[in-house]
C-alpha cells in the first residue's frame, strides 16, 4: 500500500512524514522545502505478531508495510506549474490512496501562506487543483481518441464518456462523484484520475488541543463535517507530538501517550482509517522460521491470499488450514487448537478474516 501524503506548504506535512517513517525529511518555515518526493516504508504496528512470535519462538517477524510519500507542498496555480506544482501532481498518481494534512492550529511563528488558519478553504484549494490536472488529463485521452471515434464503435463511446466526465470535472466535481455506468468505471478506472483516489483528511492539531475530545476543537469539526460530506475519512493527530513520541520506545512511549490521554499514535490511527478506507485486512502465518502478516483486500478467498505468499500455492491450493488468532493462543498454539477441534479445513470458497493464522496445503 502507497500512501501519498500532500497539503499546502506549511502545515505540517513533512514534520508529520518524519515522526511516521524516522526518514528524516527536511522540515522548514518556508514553502518547497519538499522539492523531491521524500519516501519511507513503514512497518504497520500488529501486537499479534509479537505474541505469535513468542508462542512459535520465530526466528523472524515480518510485519505488513505501508509506503509514504511526502509530496511537496501544493499552492494555488499548481495544476498550471506553479510552484512547480506539475511535476508534484505526477507523483500523486502512483499513490493508492491520498493523506491530505490540513493545518487546524493556529500559531504566530509558523507562516501560511494565505495568511490566515481555515481548513476548509485550504482543502478546496488543493482538491480544485487536483480537479484542474484531471480535466488537462482527460483533454489529453479525448485528443488521442478523437480520430479514432469516427469509425469505431468502441472509442467512439470512450469519446461520449470523456466528453461527459470532463464537463463534470469543469463544473469542479471530483472524478470519484461521476455517475459512471459499468461500462464507463472501466475506462474511468484506466485514466488514474487523481480525483478518483480515496482520500484521509489528516487534521493537523495544537498540541494545547491533544487528548481533546475531537468533537470539541472547532477547526477539527468543520474538517469532518467536510469529509463526511464528500464519504472522505478523518483523522487528528499532532504532528509536532507524534514527531516527540516517533524518539521514544516501550515504557516512555506508553507513558506519554497515557499523559496526553491517548489510547493509540498516530501512525496507529493513520494506518487503521487507511485499512478501513481501501477495505484491507491481514491474515497471519507463524512458525518457527517466520511469524507474518500478510495484507489482503476484504473479501478475498483462500485461493487468492494463498497466491500472495506465492503463486504455486494459489495454482496448487488444497485447503486451508485455519484458527483465529485469539483462539490459537487461548490453545497455546497449533497442537493444542488441533487437540481441541479449534483448526477448521476451508476449501477454495473461504473468505478470509482478519485475525485467521493460516497453514496452506498445496500441491503443483
Amino acid at each position: 500500500m502507497k500512501l501519498g501524503v500532500v497539503g499546502l506548504p506549511n502545515v505540517g506535512k513533512s514534520t508529520l512524514f518524519n515522526a511516521i517513517t524516522h526518514a528524516g525529511a527536511e522540515a522548514a518555515n518556508y514553502p518547497f522545502c519538499t522539492i523531491e518526493p521524500n519516501m519511507g516504508v513503514v512497518a504497520v504496528p500488529d501486537e499479534r505478531l509479537d505474541k505469535l512470535a513468542a508462542l512459535y519462538d520465530s526466528k523472524k517477524v515480518t510485519p505488513a508495510v505501508i509506503e509514504f510519500v511526502d509530496i511537496a507542498g501544493l499552492v494555488k496555480g499548481a495544476s498550471r506549474g506553479e510552484g512547480l506544482g506539475n511535476k508534484f501532481l505526477s507523483h500523486i498518481r502512483e499513490v493508492d490512496a491520498i493523506v491530505h494534512v490540513v493545518r487546524c492550529f493556529e500559531d504566530a511563528n509558523v507562516t501560511h501562506v494565505e495568511n490566515s488558519v481555515d481548513p476548509v478553504r485550504d482543502i478546496e484549494t488543493i482538491n480544485l487543483e487536483l480537479i484542474l490536472s484531471d480535466l488537462d488529463a482527460v483533454q489529453k485521452r479525448m485528443d488521442k481518441t478523437r480520430s479514432a471515434a469516427r469509425g469505431d464503435k468502441t472509442a467512439a463511446a470512450e469519446y461520449a464518456f470523456l466528453e461527459k466526465l470532463y464537463r463534470h470535472l469543469e463544473a469542479e466535481k471530483p472524478a470519484y462523484s461521476y455517475p459512471a455506468t459499468d461500462d464507463e468505471k472501466a475506462i474511468l478506472d484506466n485514466l488514474f484520475l487523481l480525483t478518483t483516489k480515496p482520500v484521509i483528511y489528516c487534521a493537523n492539531i495544537s498540541e494545547e488541543d491533544m487528548g481533546k475530545d475531537e468533537n470539541e476543537i472547532p477547526l477539527v469539526v468543520k474538517v469532518k463535517e467536510y469529509a463526511e460530506s464528500h464519504g472522505a475519512a478523518t483523522i487528528a493527530v499532532s504532528a509536532k507530538t507524534e514527531e516527540e513520541l516517533s524518539m521514544m520506545e516501550g515504557e516512555d512511549k506508553a507513558m506519554f501517550l497515557e499523559e496526553f490521554g491517548l489510547k493509540e499514535s498516530g501512525l496507529d490511527k493513520l494506518v487503521r482509517a487507511s485499512y478501513a478506507l481501501l477495505g484491507l485486512i491481514s491474515y497471519l502465518t507463524a512458525g518457527e522460521k517466520e511469524t507474518r502478516a500478510w495484507t489482503i483486500v476484504n473479501g478475498t478467498k483462500a485461493p487468492q491470499a494463498a497466491g500472495k505468499i506465492h503463486t504455486d500455492f494459489e495454482k496448487g491450493f488444497i485447503r486451508a488450514e485455519v484458527v483465529d488468532y485469539e483462539t490459537l493462543l487461548d490453545c497455546g498454539g497449533l497442537v493444542g487448537a488441533r487437540e481441541k477441534g479449534k483448526v477448521r479445513s476451508e476449501g477454495k470458497e473461504y473468505v478470509m478474516k482478519d485475525g485467521d493464522v493460516v497453514l496452506f496445503r498445496f500441491n503443483v
